[in-house]
């Protein structure tokens, strides 16, 4: 498979994705990210949301939560070292609509600029899952 580019995508605790792709899209900083095979090198951070992974051959697009990290991308390889990675499937709503309250709460009772910080930044985290499940939940054929 010539056009295709090899994707790892791995968080502290373990590897959750490594095998061959046709096209990824990830949350950059600066705004989303497309990759396609042969992508100039580059190296920059991500922050939290869905890793979109098109594998190759066509089958089921691969949807992974990621809560920041950092990309490097090469012609032929992309890594994607995440701070925190959920496959799709694992996604808990309840969970993170649980963490969401407690990240608001956090929020409005922070006392300093770094509590608030560390408020605002688990809020992104948990607004970010939610939007991850919504999305995976569009995908789900109904029926």
């Amino acid at each position: 498979m010539a056009n295709t580019i090899h994707v790892d995508v791995v968080s502290a605790e373990e590897a959750i994705f490594s095998g061959e792709a046709e096209f990824v899209v990830l949350p950059g900083e600066a705004g989303e990210l497309g990759i396609y095979p042969r992508h100039t090198p580059l190296i920059t951070r991500i922050k939290p949301g869905t890793v979109r992974i098109t594998p190759a051959g066509g089958g089921e697009e691969q949807l992974v939560f990621v809560a920041g990290g950092i990309l490097e991308v090469q012609p032929k390889v992309i890594t994607v070292l995440a701070d925190t990675a959920i496959r799709g499937k694992d996604l808990d709503e309840a969970k993170a609509t649980e963490a969401l309250k407690q990240a608001e709460e956090a929020r409005r009772t922070a006392k300093g600029a770094e509590a608030l910080a560390t408020a605002e930044a688990s809020l992104a985290v948990a607004a970010a899952q939610i939007a991850a499940i919504r999305q995976l939940r569009r995908k789900k054929p109904i029926g």
